[in-house]
């Protein structure tokens, strides 16, 4: 592995990229070799839920399936909040119970995500995906020990370089989500804003994988 996408939809099949590609139990490939699985809050349907979480479970045993996720809250959907705490707390159940990473969505509802993961003792490395925010949200939840996944936004905004390069070494991922550009070129970015060679800058990311992932 030269690159890991810790987060993408889109699989690309490339021999020096690892690529954690999101999948849902409901639309699921399982020519995928390495993926995370969860339920996304958009993606909650009230009389499939407990069918999913059965099929969800069936995969965390499965030797592709590195992380949990991406779940989480998202404050500007319609669904209630009660519901997406209560299936985000059954995810990190089973990523507790089956000792997986979880990978994080979380839009409006940073408060809310710190506090639930404290009240639950989460002891599984934590990722929020797709960072976005300020160098204060940053600073609060890497003090409550979540790591932060960059990609999209560090490409489209680049106020977000002063908030990436606050963050530590040992605490960061790269990712792409959904966009079209390629990791190399989030990496490309990445190094330029820390001020290093692309080459140290894959030694950090793997040092990192092979932390939370236990490799």
């Amino acid at each position: 592995m030269k690159f890991l996408n810790l987060h993408t939809h889109h699989y690309t099949n490339q021999s020096d990229i690892l690529e954690l590609v999101n999948q849902y139990p409901h639309e699921f490939n399982d020519l995928v070799p390495n993926y995370s699985i969860g339920i996304h809050p958009w993606y909650i349907v009230e009389d499939r839920i407990e069918a999913d979480f059965e099929f969800l479970e069936s995969k965390l045993t499965d030797e592709k399936c590195l992380a949990i996720g991406e779940c989480g809250l998202d404050k500007r959907i319609a669904l209630s909040m009660d519901l997406q705490q209560n299936i985000f707390e059954k995810h990190l159940a089973l990523a507790e119970k089956y000792q997986k990473p979880v990978i994080i969505h979380c839009v409006a509802a940073f408060q809310e995500l710190i506090a639930i993961t404290k009240n639950r003792k989460v002891s599984v490395p934590m990722i929020v995906h797709g960072f976005s925010k300020n160098e204060l949200v940053a600073k609060e939840l890497l003090a409550n020990g979540f790591y932060l996944s960059f990609g999209k936004w560090l490409i489209l905004n680049p106020e977000l370089e002063v908030v990436f390069q606050s963050v530590p070494n040992e605490r960061f991922f790269l990712e792409t989500d959904t966009i079209t550009e390629e990791i190399q070129e989030v990496y490309a970015l990445a190094a330029k804003y820390k001020n290093i060679e692309i080459n140290s800058l894959e030694e950090i990311i793997l040092k990192n994988y092979n932390t939370v992932f236990n490799k």
